[in-house]
Formats: C-alpha cells, structure tokens, sequence
C-alpha cells in the first residue's frame, strides 16, 4: 500500500538566500524588490547553505517528504537558455540529501521567481516565455527525472498571476485585465505542453499542478448567489482546474471575458494541446474558503492585507457585475483577514474530488503569527497545534468519504521571507532567529507534528470537525 505523504514546504526565493551567488541571475523578486527599497530574500533563511541541517531537521521530525521548488534563475543563466551547472549540482544535492534520509522530494519547477531577462521581455504576457519555460522543464525533467516521483509544474496560477498583473502588489507590479486574461493564458498553456514534455520522456513519476485553493461558498441558497458563486468559482478556481484537469477552459468564463476583451491569441492548436495534456493529480494550498454574495455596488477592487496587524480588515475583493466576497463575522481571522474554517478544506476536498477524480495532496496548509522566538525556552504555538490538528481532521474525514489524498504538507518547514509580508510573518514550525546568525529552534508544533507523522495521523483529535 501507497505511504501517505507527511512533510512540510518551502519555495526556493523564500528560503534560499543566495540570490547571487554561484551563478545565479537576478529574478524578477530581486529587481523588484531592490530597486523599490523594500525587505527582500537575499539570505532569507539561507538553506542554500543549510540545506543538510534542514533536512536532518525534517527527518527527525518525523517527515516522509519535502516539497521544495528549484530556482529557474538559478538552472538556466541567460535569454539562450546556457544551463548553469552549479545550479544544477545545489539541486541534485538537496534531491540527494532527501533520499538519503528517507524523505521523498516532490519538486515544485515554478514558484514565481522568473528570471528578469524574461520579465524584461514581457514576462508571462509573451508567448517566448511559454517557449522559454518549456527548455528549462526539459532541462529538469532530464537532469532529476530518474530521482523525482513527483512534479508540479506551477504553484499557484492564480495568485501570481492576479497579483502581478491585475491587483498589482507583486511584480511586474500592473493592473490591467486584458494582460491578466493573456498571461493567465499563457501559463494554463505552459502546464499543458510541460507535461506533454514530462510524458515524451516515459519517466517513472507523476506531474501536476498547484492552486491557491478557495472553495466558495455563498450567503444563500437564491438564484443570485448561486449565479455569483459560479462566477466566483470560475474566477477563483475553474480557469486553472478545469484546464489542467479536464483540459477546458469553461465556456461560459470564454463567452464572458470575449463580450469585453479581445481572445484571438487563444488558437485551436494551443487548446488542442491543453484538452490532450492534462495532469496527473492536483495539489491544493488551502488557507481558506471564499464566501460569496451577489454584486451590488462598486468598481473592481481588490485589496490584500500585506501589512498584518496593522491593516486588519482592509481586505477587499469586489468584481464588479461577477460577485463580492464577504467576512463571516462568526469566524476567527488571522492578522492579515485569512479566516480559520477548517471545514472548508473537507468541502473543499470533496468538491474537487466529485468533479475531477484525481489524487490530491494537500500541498500547503498552515498558520502565520507575529512570534518572539529571541529566547532559548521552547516556542508555544499551541494556536498552531490547534489549526493543525482541525485542518488534519478535515483531511482524514474527506479520505473516509472516498477522496484520494496522498499526502499534507504544513506551510512551512521553517521561518521563511514571506514575499511583501517581510520575515515578521512566521509560519514555520522551526524558528528561524534572524537576530541571532539564523539560528534554528524547534518550535512546540515541531514535536507535535512528529507524532502525526510517526502515527500516520492517528494521535489527530477529530471530534470537533
């Protein structure tokens, strides 16, 4: 019998550090970031450097797996595509450390660190980056397809692209619909020929995707909310699912945007080659759901809490004519407005498992606090223990209803730079301390996870979910 996957994540630019060195270019985080004078993930938590002790951390917690993504900035050096083989030796060691200690890689290709010679080119609205990415995947699938099982071709679509692009609190930092709509596009396409690519190659392991998952649900039952739930649901999650699962973009989100935007760089060809290739299993990054209403009044806004504390409540999100999301003044919200609703992710489990009949694997799921970890007593995130342990439940009840999850991953294995939250935002459960030489301290979620894992999730109480 298939273990079940137990293990947390990272992604390369938050935990890395490194930015510059052996080879590596510049992303478009690191331009960003430097030239707007803002907190950035030059050393962030430097597993670059202590990556061995990170996994040895990782296999005396109990862990099965580690999910992790590769650099592209760091693989491949310039616009020709040169490979760049230190990159290549950091990661068949990382690949190699995990193995060794019994801990499969499950190996994300993108998670948003676009080399800026790209973005300088236009980034996801040009179609030469679709081009660009499929001889990087080939370099990887080449280099590390005998040792990796599993692949994710993107993490979170959705969020990337809608920050970058429409809400524009990310780089390249516009706000503009049509390019949304295009570089949406053009990365559901890039997934698809990705694992025409993987499956030419007859490797011995699966290829997915990874979505900001947000179950919807609405105030009501009436006709118009339902009508503002589909909406909703195309515009939080159909566009990346049903195209990467089903291979079809929903016709009525096409018929849509069409009436208002020009689509003509959406061709036959491309979209023959989304329906033939579709993924392998899906992984989701569950927070929290998204409840709905009806639109009523105002223009497009959408506001995300970067800030924390200090912004609670300024989260914002109305499409105009589509649908308006709304606070459930009966949940609990973390300091940047992400509502706690474990119940969501067992809905939301069973949802994708109804429509697309996939495995799933849970492939970020946890809790950010402000921490003080300066002292040598041991960190008390009870809070976290408790998240968990609902979010764990909510897992094992969709899997006695049927659904086929293979694995949880706890965002994240340590403290890391959390993109424009800074490195105030902590969701590990180690410690990084980064006023004392990034010093590693097990928090008390540490050694409660290690019980899940060694249990196979039999310590989780489900009483309550």
């Amino acid at each position: 019998m298939e273990k079940f996957l137990w293990g947390t994540a990272t992604a390369s630019y938050q935990c890395e550090g490194a930015w510059d060195e052996d080879g590596r270019v510049e992303s478009m985080w690191d331009n960003y970031l430097h030239n707007n004078n803002l907190e950035d993930g030059d050393v962030a938590s430097d597993h670059y450097h202590r990556f061995k002790e990170d996994i040895k951390y990782m296999k005396d917690g109990g862990h099965n797996t580690y999910r992790f993504s590769l650099a592209w900035p760091r693989i491949i050096k310039n616009i020709n595509g040169d490979v760049n083989p230190k990159g290549i030796e950091f990661y068949h060691k990382v690949i190699d450390e995990c193995i060794a200690n019994g801990i499969t890689p499950f190996v994300t290709i993108y998670h948003w660190d676009l080399p800026q010679f790209l973005e300088e080119k236009g980034g996801w609205i040009n179609k030469e980056t679709v081009e660009a990415y499929i001889h990087y995947v080939n370099v990887v699938f080449r280099e590390f397809g005998k040792k990796v099982k599993h692949f994710v071709t993107f993490n979170e679509p959705r969020y990337f692209i809608f920050s970058g692009y429409k809400i524009g609190n990310y780089p390249p930092a516009l706000q503009n619909t049509e390019l949304t709509i295009k570089g949406s596009y053009y990365v559901m396409l890039a997934n698809a020929r990705a694992i025409s690519e993987y499956k030419k190659l007859n490797l011995d392991g699966k290829i997915g995707i990874v979505h900001s998952f947000a179950p919807v649900f609405g105030v009501d039952d009436t006709l118009e909310t339902k009508i503002a739930m589909r909406n909703a649901d195309n515009f939080m999650n159909n566009w990346i699912l049903d195209t990467a699962a089903k291979g079809e973009i929903p016709i009525d989100l096409l018929t849509r945007l069409s009436t208002k935007y020009n689509l003509s760089y959406i061709t036959p060809e491309d979209m023959k080659i989304i329906k033939e290739n579709t993924v392998d299993f899906i992984g989701l990054n569950y927070y929290a759901r998204a409840l709905v209403k009806p639109y009523t009044e105002g223009e497009t806004t959408l506001i995300v809490n970067n800030a924390g504390s200090s912004a609670k409540g300024s989260s914002k999100v109305i499409i105009k004519e589509w649908f308006e999301q709304v606070f459930d003044p009966a949940s609990k919200y973390t300091e940047w407005d992400t509502e706690v609703y474990p119940r969501g992710l067992y809905e939301g489990i069973m949802m994708v498992h109804n429509k697309y009949n996939l495995p799933i694997y849970i492939t970020e799921n946890g809790v950010a606090s402000y921490e003080d970890v300066s002292g040598n007593e041991l960190i008390n995130d009870d809070y976290r223990i408790e998240f968990l342990n609902d979010h764990i439940a909510a897992i094992l009840n969709a899997k006695d209803e049927g659904a086929d999850v293979k694995g949880y991953y706890i965002w994240s294995t340590m403290d890391l730079y959390s993109w424009k939250n800074g490195c105030k935002k902590r969701y590990g459960l180690i410690a990084v301390d980064w006023e004392n030489g990034l010093v590693r301290k097990p928090k008390k979620s540490y050694f409660w996870f290690k019980k899940v894992c060694e249990s196979n999730g039999k310590i989780i109480d489900r009483r309550n979910v």
